[in-house]
């Protein structure tokens, strides 16, 4: 189900972090988990991943990552200021020193005008850094989908793994 590309793309991130000294959470709603099964594959993976929060439904991204409710409504779960708050109420309940957010809309159905299917909104959060988001509209099926938002999320943690620790 992961190809070998995203998994290559992993075995990089990991080496990265592991070089800096630095640990990865993940906050995930349309790719199910899959950025962290790509990191987790790789044996030794524990050193750099602290765990993931696979948080599908709008009441887990409120209880499990602390996303107001307010905000949600606002701005529905696929939006760049919830990825934000998904991605920082991961870095807060896991302590990393990274966390990467993926929320968004990987089909069939769920799209509209100004959602269309494919449409992901990713973050990245740092402690003493400042949340960046992103988004991306996807073409294919569901799978497609969702494996393109996988590579983008381990290409954002790569980008942003930073400096090494003290330096």
């Amino acid at each position: 189900m992961i190809d070998n590309g995203c998994l290559a793309r992993a075995a990089e991130v990991l080496q990265r972090y592991r070089t800096r000294g630095l640990t990865i959470a993940t906050a995930e709603s349309c790719t199910g988990g899959l950025v962290s099964a790509s990191l987790t594959h790789h044996a030794g993976s524990s050193d750099v991943v602290l765990g993931g929060f696979v948080t599908y439904s709008n009441a887990l991204k409120h209880s499990a990552l602390a996303v107001s409710t307010e905000l949600l409504e606002t701005h529905g779960a696929v939006s760049g200021p919830v990825a934000a708050a998904m991605a920082e109420g991961a870095l807060s309940a896991s302590g990393a020193s990274r966390t990467v957010a993926v929320t968004g809309i990987a089909g069939p159905g769920g799209g509209s005008t100004g959602k269309p299917v494919g449409l992901v909104w990713f973050a990245v959060a740092g402690i003493g850094r400042p949340t960046v988001t992103d988004w991306k509209v996807f073409d294919g099926d569901r799978a497609a989908v969702r494996a393109q938002a996988t590579e983008q999320a381990l290409a954002l943690l790569h980008h942003h793994a930073g400096k090494a620790a003290g330096a």
